[in-house]
């Protein structure tokens, strides 16, 4: 209640703790309002159920739901496992690589098969070739195929075969006697169920309704109403106990067998309320199952080749699940290994790419500072011809002659280069040295800064942490002195009342002397205390009365005895009377006779 009372006062040491609460859970809470919307399953009472329309649609909304978690779920794994950008463009300059070492080696092997004769009749028969070889792979996949459905089908025969035959054993077993037993029994139980069990269930679910819509009638009540409800429950209890007690100690034997005999029709009552309830959870679950089994029974026989498998096909089907699923996942660790193979390959052969490109741009520096530049664009000109030239050697193997001249020329030359460019050479060596120590010192600098970073790191989060602290204390601090205040103004307003109270008591205005609560409370108290005479005095009355009342009340109980007495004795005389006249008249008529 003062909860409650709180947040419709919108006190601040309420409302805080929630509104943090919140904001800390903000993205969670937005998630779950947004999937109670589609996730607050319905209750549909068991008797509605009963109808197949509305068992239709309570499990196709049951079906709907599992199928909106069963997105959601995939939504979130496809967020979560979502690709970077940096990756997507690494794979579309690695695709876009590939595709130029494609059209590369398409257009070089183009000119190798240009030079060959009847080239054109030779790609119409590989053409050729590859057509058939496609026709025959999906041949074999048609052969599959039927072979998967002619097997598929002989199962279904050898199933509809065993049902067949069991059909043909129950009809065989069954017997009139059995039949008409279980009918007798199903009679039975609904009859039970008509007469006792719903009329029973029925009834008190009116009482409970009229309880509620009581309870609802009423207008709200406040705590001093409930103590007051609890001590009135509480009376009553004690009253029906002390009631049951006496009448157990007024039990004759005769009503003590009575009251077992009925304790224990009673048991067997609720025992057959409990079996009663179980049945007809069972029969209301084995009807579902049953539903669920045709459905299920349909969903299969509308799927060429998927029917409901038998115990074994079923053991043989897990246990090859099984061994597929160990290989599945032995061939994903080593699809995991080599792509993270391939990750570390991928990013070493860029590291080598910015670094060759860094090299080559201080090769090209370092040519133009000596005087000597386009040796490397020379020594690349030389692998193109070497190979150009081993592309000529295999095509036109007549030009070997000339070939070899140009190669030897081309060896002088380079032969010259290379007496050039040795002193070069020489420093390049001497610069990657330089370069291999800069680089192990910058690694050793980074290392140093990465340590130093991470201390600083940890610094600003300790001190983060110890600011977080001191502003708790402040704001536990602020609600301390918020609510000292509304103490103080508490004790103020008392003071005040306290002191108008005194100056109305010591007023000489007797109006104003009537309106201190003092006078007031005198009023009351004089007012109990001649009430507490007047009951003394009625109380002394009838306590002188008491003895003479009581004479007098045992003199008319006996004076009832005697009466009552009277009366017997006066019905009992009248039936002698009767009696004896009877028997006269029958001597009479005998003598008669």
């Amino acid at each position: 209640s003062a909860f409650r009372q709180g947040l419709v006062t919108g006190s601040k040491p309420v409302i805080h703790p929630v509104l943090h609460w919140l904001l800390q859970r903000t993205n969670e809470l937005k998630k779950r309002a947004y999937l109670a919307r589609f996730l607050v399953k319905l209750e549909v009472p068991a008797e509605f159920l009963q109808d197949d329309t509305v068992a239709d649609f309570n499990k196709q909304y049951e079906e709907l739901m599992e199928a909106f978690k069963n997105l959601h779920k995939e939504h979130e794994q496809l967020k979560i496992s979502g690709l970077s950008t940096a990756e997507i463009r690494r794979d579309i300059s690695a695709m876009e690589e590939e595709k130029d070492q494609l059209a590369k080696r398409v257009e070089h092997l183009k000119k190798r098969v240009e030079t060959v004769q009847n080239h054109q009749r030779m790609l119409e028969i590989a053409r050729q070739f590859r057509l058939e070889k496609e026709r025959e792979e999906s041949l074999a996949q048609q052969k599959q195929e039927q072979k998967s459905q002619s097997f598929h089908a002989e199962q279904r025969l050898q199933r509809a075969q065993v049902q067949l035959k069991e059909m043909q054993l129950m009809v065989a077993d069954s017997k009139p006697e059995g039949l008409m037993k279980k009918l007798e029994e199903e009679i039975n139980f609904n009859s039970y169920l008509f007469t006792e069990k719903v009329p029973r269930e029925m009834e008190s679910k009116k009482t409970s309704v009229y309880f509620l819509q009581k309870v609802a009638a009423e207008p709200a009540m406040t705590q001093a109403d409930l103590t007051a409800l609890e001590s009135e429950i509480n009376e009553v209890n004690a009253q029906v106990n002390q009631l049951t007690e006496k009448r157990m100690m007024k039990y004759e034997p005769a009503d003590g067998k009575l009251s077992m005999y009925r304790q224990q029709a009673s048991i067997i009552s609720r025992k057959k309320e409990a079996k009663a309830e179980e049945l007809q959870a069972a029969k209301e679950e084995m009807s579902s199952l049953e539903r669920q089994m045709e459905q299920k029974s349909s969903q299969a026989h509308e799927l060429e080749g998927s029917e409901v498998l038998t115990e074994d096909e079923f053991k043989q089907y897990v246990n090859k699940l099984r061994s597929k699923s160990a290989f599945y996942k032995k061939k994903r660790l080593e699809v995991a290994e080599i792509t993270a193979e391939y990750g570390i390959l991928q990013r070493t052969e860029e590291l080598l790419r910015q670094r060759h490109e860094a090299i080559q741009q201080q090769l090209q520096a370092i040519e133009e500072k000596k005087g000597i530049s386009g040796y490397s664009y020379t020594q690349e000109e030389l692998e193109r011809v070497s190979a150009v030239k081993s592309e000529m050697d295999e095509v036109k193997g007549q030009t070997l002659d000339n070939m070899s001249e140009m190669v030897k020329k081309l060896n002088a030359m380079v032969a010259e280069k290379k007496a050039s460019l040795a002193p070069v050479i020489k420093e390049l060596r001497q610069l990657r040295q330089n370069c291999q120590e800069l680089t192990q010192e910058h690694d050793e600098r980074k290392i140093q800064y990465d340590s130093c970073a991470a201390g600083l790191e940890t610094n600003r989060s300790a001190l983060e942490q110890e600011v977080k602290g001191l502003l708790e204390e402040c704001a536990e601090e602020e609600s301390n002195y918020r609510y000292i205040n509304c103490m103080k103004r508490a004790l103020e307003i008392q003071l005040q009342r306290a002191k108008e109270e005194m100056k109305a008591y010591v007023s000489p205005d007797p109006q104003e002397r009537r309106r201190a609560v003092r006078e007031q409370y005198t009023r009351i108290i004089l007012e109990q205390e001649n009430l507490g005479k007047k009951l003394r005095e009625k109380q002394k009355v009838v306590r002188e009365s008491h003895g003479p009342n009581m004479k007098q009340m045992k003199m008319w109980q006996d004076f009832e005895q005697l009466m009552e007495c009277k009366r017997e004795c006066f019905l009992k005389q009248q039936n002698q009377a009767a009696i004896g006249q009877v028997i006269q008249e029958g001597g009479k008529d005998r003598l008669v006779l």
